[in-house]
């Protein structure tokens, strides 16, 4: 039995909204045409997805795994789609993604002059989407920080670095030679991911400047962002007891491209 794509997306739609109407909504079909198809699923898994009652709609654990697989089988279908598109359209091109902080521009300089026939250009990725700009097709390839979420990807370990505390000007800590994370207790941190109770979850190395200078919370951040940003109402100072920040390269799992090879291999080149 081959998957229907289609009846996988209308899944996805109800999975995330619970609520077929809603869902019908968002995929512009008639309701009763989503729940046909979600029953058709069902039989062609032979597995409930959802329990329907009067008081709405909830996944069972099937439907839990298949959330879980289905989002990742789509963007990978959609990678494939765009990937094929891009390769008919015309001349071979190569978008390498890249978090804040890390320079790419060496490794495109080293694959360009070795693949003059290939365009090669760079896209800033954020934490919440490194993941799905990879698997979906919108970058080839991508620098990505932990923590990454490695289902469907190639990682490739290539650099850790310190992390420095990042805090307002004026701060108690502020100019001191070197911290101890025990010198941070009682600060309220701002967090990309999983911020703790009391925490102040932001998106953007920018909104952490914005958050750090008005005095709203501190941060670690890897030592290229100190390097590369500065401003007189950010202070800098190493915390050598914090984790080392990781950085990969990371690829759609099972995708081979020649392309990818070689970039992988220019960027290790340079240490």
């Amino acid at each position: 039995m081959d998957l229907d794509l289609r009846k996988v997306r209308y899944f996805v739609a109800v999975a995330e909204l619970l609520h077929f109407g809603r869902a019908a909504e968002r995929l512009h079909i008639a309701q009763p045409v989503l729940s046909r198809q979600i029953r058709a699923l069902e039989k062609d898994l032979g597995a409930e997805l959802f329990v329907r009652d009067s008081h709405g709609v909830t996944l069972t654990e099937a439907g839990q795994q298949l959330l879980d697989d289905g989002r990742q089988l789509l963007a990978t279908a959609d990678g494939t789609r765009r990937r094929v598109l891009r390769a008919a359209r015309g001349p071979r091109r190569l978008l390498v993604g890249f978090r804040a902080g890390v320079v790419v521009t060496r490794a495109l300089r080293a694959f360009t002059a070795a693949h003059p026939d290939v365009e090669a250009n760079a896209r800033r990725v954020e934490w919440d989407d490194q993941e799905r700009l990879i698997l979906d097709g919108t970058v080839d390839i991508a620098y990505v920080r932990r923590p990454v979420r490695e289902d469907g990807l190639e990682l490739r370990p290539l650099y850790s670095e310190t992390r420095v505390a990042m805090l307002p000007e004026g701060h108690r800590l502020a100019g001191k030679q070197e911290l101890s994370l025990a010198d941070l207790d009682g600060e309220r941190w701002l967090r990309y991911a999983d911020p703790r109770p009391g925490d102040l979850p932001i998106r953007t190395i920018e909104e952490k400047f914005e958050c750090v200078a008005a005095g709203t919370g501190i941060t670690l951040v890897p030592r290229s962002i100190a390097e590369q940003y500065s401003r007189p109402d950010i202070s800098y100072v190493p915390v050598p007891d914090a984790e080392p920040d990781q950085v990969f390269l990371a690829w759609a799992a099972g995708r081979r491209s020649p392309l990818i090879t070689a970039f992988v291999e220019a960027a290790q080149s340079l240490g």
